[in-house]
């Protein structure tokens, strides 16, 4: 049992300690059990609830998820000094690190930064490439992207594609590697050409339904693929995109729903259509 102090406000370096306290051997059972393996959903978890609470525009509620998100990078972080493994001071150093280094636009040459190499060698610095003018934030993104394959020993091609995390959600992760695949000099020419071969996996579903369904499931993300290239090319974010559309199909299967005087199934698909075509128009219930 710890005699922890009462604070009118508490700081960083209080959650740090608590933390440190909860995995100590007179801490809480469950946090000692932990592992980074055991936790690793309530990372997901957690920053899909700051992302919620940004879409709702609820500023405290933002506070306190985000609150949420830092509980599990500092646990994380005192799981790793517990296997002196790093510590969170490593962690903000790599950080730090990383940020002068990826905005030679903002920082110049008087950022420094480490190569995979020297970090695991333990040596020292390097300087960091010349400074790069960019106007806008696409700019700003390629300066990133560039400064960012400088420090991996990245050309483009399809390392940069490997990195791209696999547990990212499809359609976001598909939407990176095509950036890295154009990045690399390989895309189409503009949105019309995706049109095109948007609609040619189309006609290749639309076929392996009729003749091949074993391949439906390939042909069927093949179309994905596409939808999510035509996205890009729009300026478009695929994976807010289908969540956007998602709500929609909600907010419109509500309002069918309070349109109807029986149960759904006594209807016809022809009814339900009607219906449905009808319920677009009105405006939605779903918050």
């Amino acid at each position: 049992m710890y005699d922890y102090p009462s604070k009118e406000r508490y700081t960083t370096g209080d959650l740090r300690e608590i933390i440190r306290l909860l995995r100590s051997p007179g801490g809480c059972p469950w946090d000692r059990e932990q592992s980074h393996a055991s936790i690793r959903k309530n990372l997901i978890e957690e920053c899909y609830e700051a992302v919620e609470a940004i879409d709702l525009g609820d500023k405290p509620l933002l506070a306190e998820e985000l609150g949420d998100v830092l509980l599990q990078v500092y646990l994380h972080a005192q799981i790793a000094e517990d296997e002196k493994a790093f510590t969170l001071d490593d962690v903000t150093d790599g950080i730090c690190k990383k940020l002068l280094t990826r905005h030679p636009h903002v920082f110049g040459g008087s950022a420094t930064r480490r190569t995979r190499t020297e970090i695991d060698d333990g040596k020292g610095f390097v300087p960091a490439s010349e400074s790069a003018q960019v106007s806008t934030g696409e700019e700003a993104l390629a300066s990133w992207d560039s400064a960012k394959r400088k420090a991996k020993g990245q050309a483009p091609g399809s390392v940069p594609m490997l990195d791209v995390p696999k547990v990212l959600p499809a359609l976001m992760r598909a939407q990176k590697v095509q950036g890295k695949a154009r990045l690399a000099g390989m895309d189409f020419p503009d949105i019309a050409a995706c049109l095109i071969k948007l609609r040619e996996e189309l006609s290749e579903l639309e076929e392996a339904l009729q003749s091949n369904p074993e391949a439906v499931p390939e042909e069927l993300g093949d179309l994905l693929f596409s939808a999510v290239n035509a996205a890009r090319f729009a300026k478009a974010d695929a994976e807010e995109a289908l969540s956007a559309a998602t709500e929609k199909f909600i907010g419109r299967f509500v309002r069918l729903e309070n349109e109807l005087d029986r149960p759904m199934t006594e209807y016809t698909q022809v009814e339900l259509d009607e219906i449905w075509e009808r319920v677009k128009h009105q405006k939605s219930i779903i918050v």
